[in-house]
């Protein structure tokens, strides 16, 4: 591991680990001399991030997001492991298959609001206190470019993430006393396991072509871009940058 990496010394906690995004956030964490611990609900997944990753600098914890117990305990578990930490990056997610807003499931409502807007209430509440005696910490929550820019059929799940930008923005204002920043992701979609929800149940090249034209850089955003972006907001680099939204969406919202 190099001394030279933005991360270098500083430990995370990166929720959702095991797929997609947070696999991208997490693996990207490490390069920069992160230590990481892997919030995953899925045993699964989990651990085969983990046992990908040095041993010494990620760890599987097998949690919870929306439950609050599990939270402190992984607080705990940094602190025992590393000695602290540093950065929380909320990025566990779910998305609805997209429709009818009047034909979204209530049960499918209530899911996504709970896994995508829950998780930065138990992280305050779990996690802030600590930051706040250290003085210093950093949220890096995930949005979605849905959040600025709903559209149709996915308006549930840009509801969500529009909570997440409004909640990240005022955290950032009321936690900014101590030292703490919070800043949102709000990601184009990208090339994950959420594609298929995303393009209404079936994911297809002619879906997938119409999505596409809305991306004026012509690709779908990679859980490696993601890394990137949250890697510099989590890094001193962006030690003046708070409460900001930035769209990794290839120009997605200049359309």
């Amino acid at each position: 591991m190099s001394h030279s990496g933005r991360l270098h010394g500083k430990t995370a906690i990166v929720t959702g680990a095991g797929m997609g995004l947070g696999e991208g956030i997490t693996k990207k964490f490490v390069d920069e001399g992160a230590n990481v611990l892997l919030f995953e609900i899925s045993q699964e997944h989990g651990q085969k991030v983990a046992d990908g990753l040095p041993k010494d600098k990620a760890m599987f914890y097998k949690g919870d997001v929306t439950n609050l117990e599990h939270w402190e305990a992984a607080l705990k578990q940094c602190q025992d492991k590393w000695g602290g930490l540093d950065i929380v990056v909320n990025n566990a997610g779910v998305v609805h298959r997209a429709g009818p807003s009047n034909e979204v499931p209530r049960s499918e409502y209530d899911r996504i609001m709970s896994i995508n807007v829950s998780p930065l209430y138990q992280s305050a509440k779990a996690i802030q206190p600590y930051f706040a005696k250290q003085k210093h910490g950093v949220y890096v929550n995930v949005s979605s470019i849905s959040a600025p820019r709903p559209r149709p059929n996915l308006v549930w799940y840009a509801g969500s993430k529009g909570a997440v930008s409004a909640i990240t923005k005022g955290l950032a204002a009321e936690f900014a006393k101590d030292g703490v920043r919070c800043n949102a992701i709000c990601p184009v979609i990208a090339d994950t396991s959420m594609v298929v929800n995303v393009l209404g149940g079936t994911d297809t090249p002619e879906g997938r072509a119409v999505v596409m034209k809305g991306i004026p850089l012509g690709r779908y955003a990679t859980p490696r871009d993601i890394g990137n972006a949250a890697a510099f907001l989590a890094s001193d680099e962006a030690d003046f940058i708070t409460g900001i939204e930035l769209p990794v969406d290839g120009g997605r919202a200049l359309n």
